[in-house]
């Protein structure tokens, strides 16, 4: 088969979100190894953040917006490009264009429920987001959960969204170097660590009274909730909580943190809790298990899909039986011996070769008809 050029939004490699950032730093290198014969361009960007082995192509003129480079600039440099595909990795993808897009959604939180995401101009960018993917030639996710809320959203047909779940980054591997990089300042065992954005919808102030009610029982351990994200508004809030409950040490909040940092705190963490009530696919839960850390989390979206029984999955309301599992992780080796083991079996299922090899298989899908019309 013909080489296929493919033009990848080169802005994603840079993006403010980490999720996505993960996403094409680890997608990428994976395509360019696999056996497909794929030719990767970075359309725009900054080239500094673009991986080895990728083409750039300087972004051309375009309005100094996001939409104005989507619509704009982004299809100018894939014609410079001369690219047969263009991936968007984001979200949002040129209204119009003249070669198939395939768009990556990873969820569609922000459109069932706009109530999380107080933006000011948050009824055009649902827009926006609505409009890509109906244009999109072929929509990628990453789990069956988003795969039917996307389809449900966006009235689009389950045939046109293809899952391609995540794979585990090989720096979270257990035993992989790094482990013994010391934890940050303020952390000190035992705690619990929770990774991601400090949001709204990861019921965070629900786990800090659950977290709360298993220090009285446990008495005397100091367990401490750590937090590693960027803050989006709720974090003042939990630590005023803590405060009233007479425990201000109870949360520790350590803001973004780089990899390096984050692996050895899945690696002395008590388990990851993650109470979410809404996650596309939910990252930190395949981290931690790769890492050999227990995991306790909502049974709820997407974090079933994910887990398996690896987990200990709860009801992000049940405030009793959240306790109870913070209790029992802390203070019972065997238990936390069975989810580490159960967590490693899962983790092993998910690799970044697969999710290429789905992903490379859509670029010819979407590519084939726009090629047997050139030809024509």
């Amino acid at each position: 088969m013909p080489a296929l050029r493919i033009g990848i939004d080169g802005r994603a490699f840079g993006s403010p979100a980490a999720g996505v950032r993960r996403y094409v730093t680890e997608l990428v290198p994976a395509l360019l190894r696999g056996s497909e014969r794929l030719e990767l361009v970075a359309l725009g960007g900054d080239p500094a953040t673009v991986p080895a082995g990728l083409a750039h192509v300087p972004e051309p003129w375009h309005p100094p917006t996001n939409l104005g480079w989507v619509s704009v600039g982004l299809p100018r440099a894939a014609a410079r490009g001369r690219v047969d595909v263009i991936h968007a990795p984001a979200y949002t993808a040129p209204l119009r264009s003249r070669l198939p897009v395939v768009l990556t959604i990873h969820d569609v939180s922000y459109a069932l429920h706009p109530e999380w995401y107080p933006y000011r101009r948050d009824r055009a960018r649902r827009l926006f987001y609505r409009r890509s993917a109906r244009m999109a030639a072929h929509v990628l996710t990453v789990s069956e959960f988003s795969r039917g809320e996307i389809a449900a959203a966006y009235d689009i047909p389950r045939g046109r969204i293809t899952v391609t779940p995540h794979g585990v980054p090989r720096m979270f591997a257990a035993g992989e170097a790094g482990a013994a990089r010391p934890l940050p300042p303020g952390v000190t065992s035992p705690f619990v660590l929770h990774v991601g954005d400090l949001h709204e919808r990861r019921n965070l102030t629900f786990l800090l009274e659950a977290l709360v009610a298993a220090r009285w029982r446990l008495d005397g351990t100091g367990l401490t909730l750590v937090l590693a994200g960027v803050d989006r508004g709720v974090g003042a809030a939990l630590g005023m909580r803590a405060a009233a409950a007479g425990m201000p040490e109870a949360v520790v909040r350590l803001g973004p943190i780089a990899d390096d940092e984050l692996r050895p705190l899945y690696g002395a963490a008590a388990a990851l809790v993650y109470p979410s009530r809404y996650e596309g696919f939910g990252l930190p839960l395949l981290e931690a298990m790769a890492s050999g850390t227990p995991v306790i989390a909502s049974r709820a979206a997407s974090i079933p899909e994910v887990v398996g029984e690896a987990g200990v999955l709860l009801d992000p309301d049940d405030a009793e039986a959240w306790t109870r599992a913070l209790v029992r992780v802390v203070s019972d080796p065997d238990e936390c011996a069975r989810l580490r083991q159960r967590g490693l079996a899962r983790a092993a299922g998910f690799t970044w070769a697969e999710a290429a090899r789905i992903t490379a298989g859509v670029y010819r899908q979407v590519a084939r008809p726009a090629m047997t019309e050139e030809r024509s």
